[in-house]
């Protein structure tokens, strides 16, 4: 089996949390020259100018970055009209946010129910949604909230001109009952 190819997809999929050398060391059940031997050897494939990324070691982790190099091209597809659509998963978040900022990535995670890391991510790359703080929950994590652009984005003056959304819970709960089941039991005889 090829490690370096297990190795550039473990880090792919790890995605910007990255991998650390113990972690690269257990996974792939290597010694520590092995381990490091393995990273310089791809390192150095990323390295050469065919290539659109590279691996940094960034906060004691071994991560895949885009070359600072072509960092004009990305920002033009950012900006690019064409390729600033929103998808679904995007304008949830959005909505989320807005809804209820100025807001945690942790909260709009347990509304959403699934991790939204990237999607804010990239909606502030955007421009559509920016840090405004920290909370003062333990960790002490971002807060979000949206920007002038997303009012532009949608043609907005205000955050007035939106929907009124009101979610009654107390109601869902009160329709609830926990105790009974949808499930009928079969007696034995």
């Amino acid at each position: 089996m090829n490690l370096e190819a297990v190795l550039e997809g473990m880090l792919f999929v790890v995605g910007e949390d990255g991998l650390t050398i113990n972690q690269i060391k257990d996974v792939l059940n290597l010694n520590d020259e092995e381990a490091k031997k393995l990273i310089i050897s791809l390192k150095e494939k990323y390295e050469s100018n065919d290539r659109g990324i590279r691996i940094n070691y960034l906060g004691n982790t071994f991560k895949l970055t885009t070359k600072k190099e072509h960092k004009d091209y990305y920002q033009k597809l950012i900006e690019n009209p064409e390729t600033n659509t929103l998808s679904q998963a995007a304008l949830e978040t959005l909505a989320i946010i807005v809804y209820n900022e100025p807001i945690t990535r942790l909260m709009v995670d347990e509304i959403r129910g699934v991790s939204s890391r990237d999607m804010i991510r990239k909606l502030v790359a955007k421009g559509l949604v920016k840090e405004v703080g920290r909370s003062d929950m333990p960790g002490r994590p971002i807060l979000y909230k949206t920007t002038s652009e997303f009012l532009d984005y949608f043609g907005l003056s205000s955050k007035e001109e939106l929907p009124k959304f009101e979610m009654n819970i107390d109601k869902i709960v009160e329709d609830v009952d926990l105790y009974k089941s949808k499930y009928v039991e079969d007696s034995i005889e």
